[in-house]
């Protein structure tokens, strides 16, 4: 899809894809930073206008029954081609403040959900390199967090792009037992934060040579 915005001009091309249907949603113009309200209607259903119709109800998922796309107020952020990005989810601001620094740290560029299913929609509208959830965000436990479940969903060729890291107060940071057990990629102790940039720059690293190894090994059997 294309939309021209009306204050700067700027033509922005979006895939389709990336747009939930039948529901309205917002951009936001990377260039003049202008909000763009879209209305995409279900493919043969006829589009009425908001004064006629009904509120638009969320798009519901499968695997995500009471977690779909956030309505009007949500928007499909954009971002430079090539930033890498992370998705912070901490259980209280200040913790979520010093996961955003310590990734800025790293190279990439935070986002931060406001809940559940501002989570689950962003993860379905981008991809994040890096994942930070914690223990208790939205006030669910890992255990039983829909974030999770909806990560575990995936298919592993997107599963394997992700590095997941899981913060809870009980946690040994880098039990590596832990976080298979939890379908991590690394495990952090809550009082480990502090120190939190270098620990992870070494994980993510390892992560990385690993999967280059089992992508190359994947190519050379021709299965990749």
């Amino acid at each position: 899809m294309d939309i021209i915005c009306e204050k700067c001009n700027a033509r922005l091309s979006i895939p389709d894809d990336k747009i939930p249907s039948g529901q309205r949603s917002a951009i936001i113009c990377p260039k003049c930073k202008n909000r763009i309200t879209l209305n995409v209607p279900v493919p043969g259903q006829k589009n009425l206008p908001p004064e006629a119709g009904e509120k638009p109800g969320p798009v519901v998922n499968n695997g995500d029954s009471d977690y779909g796309y956030e309505d009007d107020d949500a928007s499909l952020d954009f971002f430079e081609e090539g930033v890498r990005l992370a998705l912070i989810m901490g259980n209280e601001p200040h913790q979520a403040e010093k996961l955003g620094q310590t990734v800025d740290e790293l190279g990439y560029k935070h986002v931060s959900a406001k809940n559940t299913r501002d989570a689950i929609s962003k993860m379905r509208l981008h991809h994040f390199d890096v994942i930070l959830l914690s223990d208790g965000f939205d006030g669910i436990s890992l255990e039983q967090s829909p974030i999770l479940q909806h990560i575990n969903s995936l298919s592993m060729s997107v599963r394997r792009r992700i590095f997941l890291a899981l913060v809870a107060d009980e946690f040994k940071t880098m039990d590596h037992m832990m976080a298979f057990a939890m379908s991590g990629n690394m495990v952090i102790n809550g009082g480990d934060l502090d120190r939190l940039t270098s620990i992870m720059q070494h994980a993510i690293s390892d992560n990385e040579k690993f999967y280059k190894v089992f992508t190359d090994t994947m190519v050379e059997v021709g299965k990749a």
